[in-house]
C-alpha cells in the first residue's frame, strides 16, 4: 500500500513521520494482510503481519521448551581416532572459554543463546506483565533491537560448514539435538516475522493525535511514534529523549567504522584457526581457510567467502561512501545510497558465521596431541569488527542523507 505525502492538515487523520527520511504523511488504516510504505523513500512504516499476544506467548513457550534440548544435546556426532565425540552449542561456547577465548565465547553465546532467550523472556513478560500492571516500555524497546541479534539461522548454516570441514578427519552423524535446534530456528524465524512491535506499542500505549501545526511533529527513532515531546523533552509513548536528529550520529558512526577498519587488518592477516595433527601445526587465515574449503566444496567455500570477506569489506566501503556523501552534501545517487544502507543493514549479521563455525569445530576436534583444533588470534579481532560495523549502521541516522541532499536539490532524483 502506497501512501501520499501531505502538505496541509486533513480532518481526523493519523499523521506519521518516516523514521528514515523524515517525510510527513497521512497514514491510512492498514489491514492484517497489508503494509504501508513511505511515499518518499519506500521504507515500510506499518507491517500488516500481527500475531496476538496469546499466539506470540504460545510460540515463546514452545521455544522455551526446545531450548534445553537444542543447546545442550548433541548437534553433530563424529567418530574420531576410535572415539565417539558429540558437539553441542553450549559445549562449543564452554570450550572456547576454557581455552582463554572468553570474549569470543561471549559473542557466540550472546547471538546464539542470550538474544533468543531474551526474546522469549520479553514476550512472556509482556503477556504476564500487562495483566499485572507492570511497566512494559523497556521490554518493548528491547524487542525492536533484538531482531538482528537473534542468529539461530546463521548458526544453523555454521553447523553445515563445520560438518563439512570435519569430514576430512572423521565420519559425521546427525545428533539428536539437531532436530530440536532446527525446530527452534524455524519457530524463532516465524515469530520474528509476525512480531509486530509497532502494533504492540499501539495496543499497550495508545496515544492521542497531537493537535498542533504539522511541522512541529517529531518522530521517535526508538518506538516510531510521531508527536510532540513532553515537558521533559521525551517521547510521550516510550519516554526516550526526543530530538530532531539522533545525537552525535556521525561521530559515533565514524568512530565505529574506523575502529572496525583497524581491527579487520589483523583479522585477515593473523590465523583464525589452528589445527594440530600428529604433532604438526597448521594455521589458517580467513582466506586460506576458504581456499582449503574450495578444494573440496566450492558452494560452501562461496558461502564462507561471502559472509567472512565480501560482506565485512562491502559494509566498510558502503558506510565510508555514505558518511562522506553526508559530509560533502552529495546530491547524486540518493536512491542508490538509501538502498545500499538497507542492504548492509540486512546482511551484516551474517559475518558472524565464521565464529559459529570455529565454536562448533572446537568442541568436535580436540583430541590432545594427536588431533586438536583451536581458535587463532584473528577470531577476536574479526568478531569485534563485525559487531562494530553493525553498530556503525545502527548509529547512523539515515535522515542525514536526505538533509544533505535537500541542501543542494529539493527534488528526489537518482
Amino acid at each position: 500500500m502506497k501512501i501520499t505525502a501531505i502538505s496541509h492538515a486533513l480532518p481526523h487523520a493519523r499523521y506519521q513521520r518516516c523514521p528514515q527520511c523524515d517525510t510527513l504523511f497521512s497514514l491510512p488504516d492498514v489491514k492484517s494482510f497489508q503494509s504501508a510504505h513511505c511515499p518518499r523513500c519506500n521504507a515500510r512504516i506499518v507491517n500488516g503481519r500481527d500475531w496476538s499476544m496469546t499466539r506470540l506467548t504460545a510460540a515463546a513457550m514452545a521455544m522455551l521448551l526446545l531450548m534445553p534440548f537444542a543447546y545442550t544435546f548433541s548437534l553433530v556426532d563424529i567418530r574420531l581416532l576410535g572415539v565417539n565425540i558429540s558437539a553441542s552449542l553450549l559445549g562449543g561456547v564452554v570450550q572456547m572459554a576454557e581455552q582463554g577465548n572468553v570474549i569470543a565465547a561471549a559473542m557466540v553465546a550472546f547471538c546464539a543463546i542470550g538474544a533468543p532467550v531474551t526474546l522469549v523472556t520479553a514476550i512472556c513478560y509482556l503477556y504476564f506483565g500487562h495483566r499485572l500492571g507492570m511497566n512494559l516500555r523497556p521490554v518493548l524497546l528491547i524487542m525492536d533491537r533484538l531482531k538482528e541479534w537473534v542468529m539461530l539461522d546463521i548458526y544453523l548454516v555454521g553447523i553445515g560448514v563445520a560438518s563439512i570441514k570435519v569430514m576430512d578427519y572423521a565420519d559425521i552423524a546427525i545428533g539428536t539435538g539437531l532436530y530440536a535446534f532446527l525446530a527452534l530456528t524455524l519457530l524463532s524465524l516465524v515469530t520474528l516475522i509476525h512480531l509486530n512491535v509497532e502494533q504492540l506499542w499501539q495496543r499497550f500505549y495508545p496515544q492521542p493525535e497531537a493537535q498542533v501545526a504539522l511541522e512541529k511533529l517529531q518522530v521517535c527513532l526508538n518506538c516510531h511514534h510521531t508527536g510532540l515531546p513532553d515537558a521533559r523533552g521525551r517521547c510521550p509513548r516510550c519516554h526516550s529523549p526526543l530530538d530532531f536528529r539522533r545525537r552525535y550520529s556521525l561521530q559515533k558512526s565514524w568512530a565505529a567504522l574506523i575502529a572496525s577498519v583497524v581491527l579487520l587488518i589483523p583479522a585477515n592477516l593473523l590465523p583464525i584457526s589452528i589445527i594440530y595433527l600428529n604433532g604438526s601445526r597448521q594455521e589458517d587465515t580467513i582466506f586460506s581457510g576458504i581456499m582449503s574449503l574450495g578444494s573440496g566444496n566450492i558452494p560452501v567455500a562461496a558461502i564462507v567467502f561471502i559472509a567472512s570477506i565480501l560482506v565485512p569489506f562491502t559494509k566498510v566501503f558502503v558506510l565510508l561512501a555514505l558518511l562522506l556523501s553526508i559530509h560533502f552534501k552529495c546530491e547524486q545517487g540518493l536512491k542508490t545510497r538509501v538502498r545500499l544502507l538497507r542492504v548492509v543493514t540486512w546482511v551484516g549479521r551474517w559475518s558472524m558465521l565464521d565464529l559459529f563455525v570455529i565454536s562448533l569445530t572446537m568442541s568436535l576436534v580436540n583430541r590432545d596431541q594427536l588431533l586438536a583444533f583451536t581458535m587463532g588470534p584473528a577470531a577476536i579481532y574479526f568478531g569485534a569488527a563485525v559487531i562494530l560495523t553493525i553498530m556503525a549502521v545502527e548509529w547512523l541516522d539515515s535522515r542525514l542523507l536526505w538533509d544533505a541532499h535537500a541542501t543542494g536539490n529539493a527534488d528526489y532524483t537518482d
